[in-house]
């Protein structure tokens, strides 16, 4: 299959680059940036630079290429910038999704969120709404994610991937990322409210094999949803950092997600089935 993989230099994009190029497609991935290209061909897959702002050049891309699918891994999270990733969520995905329509393109998979759902009570499957009502700053990532997935949800084939927090190399909880620096200056305090995370590799795991899964969402997350109060200090341990101080309440959204719809209905099973041993792997 000819796939164009869109963020191929991202943190999951270098991870699933020599995925697919195992499982025999054929991969342009495409960046913005000229400097990446050298490592994209590196890790198999033919470079193409384009920015998904410049419609006339992306279309160009996709008359080019005309793949059989398209897996959207961009974020733009280089800054921290949740404006700028909501926005590269909406305009930028509406570009892709557009010139996806031009050629003809009927199977996209795109990376999306497990944590942006409405308040509820316990983890959150994908039948559960997304927070229309988010207060800011909140509503940028939410507003982002449903205009995401509904341009996803035009094509005939759209799989979207709702990944819980991701660790691992290159992440922001990678032993370098900013996630560690915080805790290790003990900027972090664990409340009670409850994350699902997802590693790198069952993140671009996850991305290979939708392309063979029925449209529709899936949360993308690992077995144990948990409370910051329980997951940040063995974090900081694995990091060698003090232990974090402890807190009551829970931000809005931190109510984890559940995994069952994949697990029962797609036989989709992480590898890292919890964030215990993946952080002792990743940061030990």
């Amino acid at each position: 299959m000819k796939i164009l993989l869109a963020g191929a230099s991202g943190v999951i994009g270098r991870t699933l680059v020599p995925l697919l190029v195992g499982a025999g497609h054929e991969v342009a991935g495409t960046t913005r940036a000229a400097a990446s290209a050298a490592l994209i061909e590196s890790l198999g897959a033919r470079p193409v630079v384009v920015d998904v702002y410049a419609r006339e050049r992306l279309f160009e891309v996709m008359r080019t290429e005309r793949p059989d699918a398209i897996i959207h891994q961009l974020t733009d999270l280089r800054a921290r910038d949740f404006a700028a990733n909501a926005r590269l969520r909406s305009a930028g995905t509406r570009n892709l999704i557009d010139a996806a329509h031009a050629v003809g393109v009927g199977r996209v998979v795109a990376q999306s969120l497990a944590f942006a759902y409405a308040p509820g009570d316990g983890p959150a499957g994908e039948e559960e709404p997304l927070d229309v009502d988010a207060p800011p700053p909140l509503n940028q990532t939410a507003s982002g994610v449903r205009a995401l997935e509904a341009a996803v949800g035009e094509v005939a084939a759209g799989v979207v991937l709702r990944y819980g927090a991701l660790y691992g190399p290159g992440s922001w909880m990678a032993h370098d990322g900013p996630v560690a620096e915080q805790v290790r200056r003990g900027e972090l305090a664990a409340n009670e409210g409850i994350t699902s995370f997802v590693q790198v590799e069952d993140a671009a795991r996850a991305a290979l094999l939708a392309l063979g899964w029925p449209r529709g969402a899936y949360n993308i997350v690992d077995d144990e949803p948990a409370p910051a109060t329980t997951w940040l200090p063995i974090y900081a341990g694995a990091l060698g950092a003090p232990a974090p101080a402890s807190t009551s309440g829970s931000r809005r959204g931190e109510r984890g997600a559940s995994n069952a719809k994949a697990r029962e209905q797609l036989g989709w099973q992480p590898r890292y089935a919890s964030w215990r041993v993946g952080f002792r792997e990743a940061l030990g």
